[in-house]
């Protein structure tokens, strides 16, 4: 088996790992039923609906009256 006859830097190492670290962004759509920003293929936060059906109720928050 071949050997390096010299020890690449740590720079050198660094700098071709580097490349590898670009991830892109993970997309976003707008939910058709709420128009509120959500991940792609993901069920809508705000409205819990994905494609059209209705997985997760919206629970209201209670509020105290003083």
């Amino acid at each position: 088996m071949a050997h390096p006859k010299r020890k690449h830097s740590k720079t050198r190492r660094d700098k071709k790992r580097a490349g590898n670290s670009t991830l892109a962004t993970p997309s976003s759509s707008l939910c058709p039923a709420c128009q509120q920003p959500k991940p792609a293929h993901h069920i809508c936060p705000q409205c819990g609906e994905y494609k059209g059906i209705k997985y997760v109720e919206k629970k209201e928050k209670k509020t105290k009256k003083n």
